[in-house]
């Protein structure tokens, strides 16, 4: 099958759980409203897109490619990002939903997670150096022997992170809301 190039083309209430996006490379295009649930997105490739209020629960993305990614106001419920291609991987959440999904392994400096549910999300053994977690539920969310230097906490909530299995060398956290053991 013919691999599909799609640059700044707007996608709105699109339904991909019953039409299939088609495998190919996607460039600063919008997905607004669209239905992704158990749809398979691997080998597609995304750079600068923003996907705004649409549902990717259990997503598929293996070897896909995300680079310079909006989320906003998405439900990411159990999407296992360490399977996506690590070249270049970079993501943004706003306002989103990722309970259960699993960044494990993955390189993610700087990245910024805001307003975000992300309850029981695997970040064992992932380097979050200099991220940003900005007012977010992290209850039950996995910190094994992940890298959290420089990482801002401040604002998050329901986070329980053991010092002595993480680095966590100038980490920011505000008190009482840790729960560093």
């Amino acid at each position: 099958m013919q691999r599909v190039y799609v640059v700044e083309k707007v996608y709105d209430k699109s339904d991909f759980t019953a039409n299939a996006l088609p495998q190919g490379d996607y460039e600063d295009c919008q997905f607004i409203n669209c239905n992704f649930a158990n749809a398979d997105l691997s080998t597609n490739r995304f750079s600068d897109c923003e996907f705004s209020s649409c549902n990717l629960t259990m997503a598929k993305l293996k070897e896909s490619a995300l680079k310079s990614i909006v989320f906003k106001h998405c439900k990411l419920v159990g999407v296992h990002f360490e399977t996506c291609d690590e070249f270049l991987f970079s993501i943004e959440c706003s306002d989103c939903i990722l309970k259960l999904a699993s960044f494990f392994k993955m390189k993610l400096p700087k990245t910024k997670f805001r307003n975000c549910g992300l309850q029981e999300v695997d970040f064992a053994e992932a380097d979050l150096s200099n991220a940003l977690f900005e007012r977010c539920d992290l209850q039950g969310a996995i910190f094994d022997h992940t890298i959290l230097e420089k990482t801002d906490f401040r604002t998050s909530f329901n986070y329980s992170i053991d010092p002595e299995i993480n680095k966590m060398k100038k980490a920011r956290f505000s008190f009482p809301e840790s729960s560093v053991c």
